[in-house]
């Protein structure tokens, strides 16, 4: 299921339109029905309110002016990364830590 603090991906008539995260869920005075505070990724944000039930939540279509809209959990993709539990990533045998690259100022950079 969708939590707050979730990103979603918003279908529309089938077609993907926009990212958002679910800033807030709150039960509505219907049972099984929920205000879902939404913000939209894009530019300018904008922050909505949708009533939904639990299912259109958890990515079943459902109708708004009689077009079809869905809600699609997005996961972050897996990481393959290792880390010593300080920060730094471990080397393994299949990858190298490449060479440290040299640090270049922008203070140096600045028109005089």
């Amino acid at each position: 299921m969708a939590q707050e603090k979730d990103i979603v991906l918003i279908y529309f008539e089938d077609k993907p339109l926009v990212f958002a995260r679910i800033e807030q869920i709150l039960t509505d005075i219907k049972p099984d029905w929920y205000h879902v505070k939404l913000l939209l990724l894009q530019i300018p944000l904008q922050s909505v309110t949708w009533i939904l039930r639990n299912a259109y939540i958890n990515g079943d279509e459902f109708t708004m002016d009689g077009k079809r809209l869905r809600l699609e959990l997005i996961e972050s993709p897996d990481d393959t990364d290792e880390f010593d539990g300080t920060g730094e990533k471990e080397e393994t045998q299949n990858h190298k830590q490449p060479e440290k690259g040299k640090v270049i100022s922008f203070q140096s950079l600045r028109k005089k």
